[in-house]
């Protein structure tokens, strides 16, 4: 094989390869089949109803103190923000997740943060420069990034999880209101199996 044809034939390894990785957050059996099914545009995962892989058991211990448990949230849309104090595109994206929170939290939407890599009073600093209201898991050695196969040298990365607690959406770069919102209310406005409540 020529040296060109080796050299394409390698990149297009190499993008079949990236794009398994940005679709491959499934935490639930571990199956591949929901990914051939998720539509990818310009970093949006984005999977159908249908195709949903179940999200990974998500607990801890919060930020600021006390507990938490995804499985209390059921019933809801929950957006999965990863970040850390370190990370600049985390500080750009902050308000903005604020502001979607703020907007759609009355249409049934929770948003939880997990802070990776980081230390507390700089996880803590960050929270209250950018006045987050929302709750964050403080997990400095990546455990639940890794369980969402989100790389920690990977973020910020969003995740919108369904109302039964499925991933419906992975974002893989920082997000703005204006691009984030209108996701998170296409997933609000599912009605869940058998109608509505």
């Amino acid at each position: 094989m020529s040296r060109p044809r080796r050299v394409a034939g390698l990149g297009a390894l190499l993008a079949v390869a990236a794009t398994l990785a940005l679709t491959g957050c499934s935490g639930g059996d571990g199956g591949s089949d929901w990914k051939d099914d998720c539509t990818t545009t310009d970093g949006i995962v984005e999977c159908a109803p249908e195709h949903r892989p179940a999200a990974p058991a998500v607990s801890g211990e919060l930020l600021d103190g006390g507990t938490y448990d995804l499985a209390q949230e059921r019933g809801q849309v929950v957006v999965v923000n990863f970040w850390g104090s370190w990370c600049a595109p985390c500080r750009s994206e902050a308000d903005d997740l604020e502001e979607t929170y703020q907007a759609t939290r009355d249409r049934g939407v929770r948003f939880l943060g997990i802070n990776i890599q980081d230390g507390r009073d700089k996880a803590k600093g960050f929270e209250a420069a950018f006045k987050i209201s929302y709750p964050s898991l403080f997990d400095p050695p990546s455990r639940l990034a890794l369980a969402f196969d989100i790389p920690p040298n990977s973020i910020p990365a969003t995740i919108v999880l369904d109302r039964e607690s499925r991933i419906a959406v992975v974002i893989r770069s920082g997000v703005t209101r204006a691009g984030l919102e209108p996701i998170v209310a296409r997933v609000a406005d599912e009605q869940p199996p058998g109608g509505p409540n």
